[in-house]
């Protein structure tokens, strides 16, 4: 009797320390803290493809979601890109939409509204052609009822430094963050560029300045061309290519931006099902942001819902954090 209890309590220890449970029955718990946003679950709506929701309200509960990041908002009105804008490529699409957006108050009075009432968390994404832009944004936003955080889209080009886009130097980063940083209480996510040499660097930067999390992801660049008319085919030469495609090398970034700072992650970029999320989460991800696939499957954030409560409860473990970034540990699970 006594070895049987000398070997359950071996066992016990065994599970604990791997944040396991011995009930295999218990429901997991997907809540999670985002840079001091409290989510229901893990699962948001990336900016850009989901709009401002109100398509898709029409197609599912947006309470489903743990999160709404509606589209770049900028303190006028942008027009965005000539087109075409739109272009599908093997295992993804490439966009060229130019940031178009109704303005800072259009977006207040019209879009926000309609939100408060959605049963999820709101962030705002920020957008602007200089540091000033950014910083009038996230003041005025400030204190809004119904915005439970800012995520700044540091992509943009500077027009003050020849066009060049803010992410892609961690000084012009740290400036924009740090600007930001003093006129808003909220929350605030720095949304990081792919097509730099050292994102790790970038997001140091963003931390030092003050920013709550990082989100990344944002779209590779990449172009195509039209072979009857023998031009690019996007009205802008280039665009920003998302979808499955880029999902690898989202992963890898998401790893290395997760080694390299103590701030939460928000992984994003090619996640088309609950076993890309996972990656992600196990990469070193708090939570994860759908874009691209919601044009084709509106029901994916359901589907990846349930799917990574299933893992969780499948492998016995009680809640999100028993595996954020455990594929870090080059031990993993024994």
């Amino acid at each position: 009797m006594n070895k049987k209890r000398c070997q359950a309590d071996l066992e016990s220890k065994t599970n604990n320390d791997y944040g396991l449970t011995n009930e295999s029955s218990v429901q997991p718990d997907l809540r999670v803290n985002l840079a001091g946003i409290e989510l229901a679950n893990p699962i948001l709506a990336a900016s850009g493809p989901f709009g401002y929701g109100h398509q898709y309200r029409e197609l599912f509960d947006l309470s489903l979601l743990g999160g709404i990041i509606v589209k770049g908002i900028s303190p006028e009105p942008w027009e965005g890109n000539p087109p075409p804008r739109l272009a599908e490529t093997t295992g993804g699409m490439l966009n060229a939409i130019g940031l178009q957006n109704p303005g800072l108050e259009k977006f207040l009075k019209e879009y926000l509204p309609s939100l408060r009432g959605s049963g999820t968390k709101i962030i705002v994404n920020v957008i602007g052609c200089s540091v000033d832009e950014y910083a009038a944004v996230a003041s005025r936003l400030d204190g809004v009822e119904g915005i439970d955080g800012l995520e700044l889209n540091i992509s943009c080009p500077n027009v003050k430094a020849g066009g060049i886009a803010f992410g892609t130097d961690p000084a012009s980063t740290g400036n924009v963050v740090s600007t930001v940083r003093k006129q808003t209480g909220l929350p605030l996510l720095i949304k990081l560029s792919p097509n730099v040499t050292d994102i790790a660097s970038i997001a140091r930067a963003a931390e030092e300045a003050g920013a709550d999390g990082l989100s990344l992801i944002n779209t590779l660049s990449g172009m195509l061309i039209d072979l009857e008319k023998k031009t690019p085919l996007l009205g802008n030469t280039f665009g920003g290519l998302s979808g499955p495609a880029i999902m690898p090398v989202a992963l890898k970034m998401v790893w290395q931006v997760a080694g390299a700072v103590k701030i939460p992650v928000l992984g994003m970029g090619g996640i088309n099902s609950a076993r890309d999320a996972l990656q992600f989460i196990m990469a070193g991800a708090r939570a994860v942001a759908v874009g691209t696939g919601l044009f084709y499957n509106p029901d994916l954030p359901a589907e990846i819902k349930e799917g990574i409560a299933d893992y969780l409860q499948q492998h016995r473990f009680p809640d999100l954090k028993s595996i954020e970034k455990i594929a870090q540990d080059p031990k993993g699970e024994e």
